[in-house]
Order: structure tokens, then C-alpha cells, then sequence
């Protein structure tokens, strides 16, 4: 038999299936945090400043909190809030792929 594994995304979306957060904005945010730049993030993710902009912003109208802070002489960096939605996220990530695992262990083997 051959091997094969369950590989799953998931977002969080507004009532409209616009993305707040996902694989790809939890990857700007964790470049970021990384870089201290959001055009370095940009360029990590193939990305423009622009879009990758666009994406912070959308994320905080919709939770009415700064998850970044920029500056121009510090760079920029996740606020307490763009911290804990980050983790979060990541918890949410890991819940649901053990669920996931454990979902396609009793289907598949």
C-alpha cells in the first residue's frame, strides 16, 4: 500500500469568506516579527509592499485592534494584540491537525 497523509489549511473568514487570518498572514506576521520590516516581509513572501500592507489592514478593521506597529526609525513589530492572535492562530493549527490526524487515522488505516 502506498503512504499517503491528510494535508489541510484553514482560515478564519469574515461573513463574506474574506480571509482575517490563515497560512499566509500568519507567515507575514511570524516575517515580520523576524525581520522587523514589513517590506522584507514583502520580499520573503514574493510579495508587494502594497498587498502585503492591504492584508495587515484588512486583518485589523475586522478585529478593531492594531496588530502592527510601524515606525520609521524601529522598524516594525506585532503589538500585544498581533501576539496573541499569531498564537492563537497557531494553537488553532494544531487543535485542528490533531483532530484532523486522528479524523484520517480511523478513515484511511
Amino acid at each position: 500500500m502506498v503512504a499517503f497523509k491528510l494535508k489541510s489549511s484553514h482560515w478564519i473568514v469574515d461573513e463574506n469568506d474574506n480571509i482575517i487570518i490563515g497560512e499566509g498572514r500568519m507567515k507575514i506576521l511570524e516575517h515580520v516579527e523576524n525581520a522587523g520590516s514589513i517590506n522584507q516581509a514583502a520580499k520573503m513572501m514574493k510579495m508587494s509592499y502594497k498587498a502585503v500592507w492591504s492584508k495587515i489592514k484588512y486583518t485589523e478593521k475586522h478585529l478593531n485592534a492594531k496588530i502592527l506597529h510601524s515606525d520609521k526609525k524601529t522598524g516594525s513589530r506585532l503589538t500585544r494584540e498581533g501576539k496573541a492572535l499569531l498564537e492563537k492562530y497557531r494553537l488553532l493549527k494544531k487543535e485542528c491537525m490533531m483532530a484532523d490526524d486522528r479524523i484520517f487515522n480511523n478513515i484511511f488505516k
